[in-house]
């Protein structure tokens, strides 16, 4: 059988052309890095949200690390591993050289979530503390449909292992057998107000200059961190 050159090229061209669009078609869209929590599925009310925010960005102010909440309504198909890994380095959360950033990723449609971490924290948060993370912190809430919760007590849980702190399951139940300590104390609060109006109202204005701090997010953005697809993920 003769070779024949122009179908060869012609079959090349239309394997280069279709391998072409699919990747196209198969690359993932990116939500903007709008602030620290980017709650696209709408997980969380607005105050959760913006206690998250302030929480993360006292953090990093504090420790340079940057921590990231993405939310998405889905992954399109996409693999969490693969988005998130891509994600990472498409955000740069982290600092350039340090490359010390974290990102929890929720994708509810597909109930899967994932932490990511980027390179210069994989040695402090490795894949088997981030598993851990997600079984004992977040999996739970979330199989109770409690979201919001999951996301939080997580974020905590992440803060807690880059401060050195040992990982301790979601609480459930916050009963004690001195609750009616706590009731007789709040009691004694009360009727201390109700006979000294004047001092309350003091109490009170001064409180509401002091933790009314900024909110975060605004004019957020990572701060040029590498990934290398350390982290964990799961399913609920």
């Amino acid at each position: 059988m003769r070779f024949n050159a122009r179908l060869f090229i012609a079959f090349i061209l239309f394997l280069c052309f279709y391998s072409g669009s699919s990747l196209v078609a198969a690359a993932p869209n990116f939500p903007a890095l709008t602030g620290r929590v980017v709650d696209n599925a709408q997980l969380l009310t607005p105050k959760a949200k913006q206690d998250l925010e302030i929480q993360l960005d006292k953090y990093e102010q504090t420790t340079t690390n940057q921590v990231v909440v993405l939310t998405l309504p889905t992954l399109n198909g996409y693999d969490i591993e693969e988005y998130g890994y891509q994600l990472g380095r498409r955000w740069q959360i982290g600092q350039k050289g340090k490359n010390n950033g974290v990102i929890l990723i929720v994708a509810p449609k597909e109930r899967k979530v994932r932490i990511e971490v980027g390179y210069g924290l994989e040695p402090v948060i490795t894949d088997l503390l981030a598993n851990q993370i997600i079984q004992t912190v977040i999996l739970p809430s979330f199989k109770k449909g409690e979201y919001q919760k999951g996301i939080v007590d997580g974020t905590q849980s992440i803060l807690d292992v880059l401060g050195g702190k040992t990982i301790t399951k979601a609480k459930t139940q916050t009963s004690s057998k001195y609750g009616w300590l706590e009731w007789l104390f709040f009691l004694l609060i009360i009727i201390f107000f109700i006979r000294n109006p004047s001092l309350a109202f003091l109490i009170f204005a001064g409180s509401g200059n002091r933790f009314g701090g900024r909110g975060g997010g605004g004019g957020f953005r990572g701060g040029g961190g590498s990934f290398g697809g350390g982290g964990s993920s799961g399913s609920w």
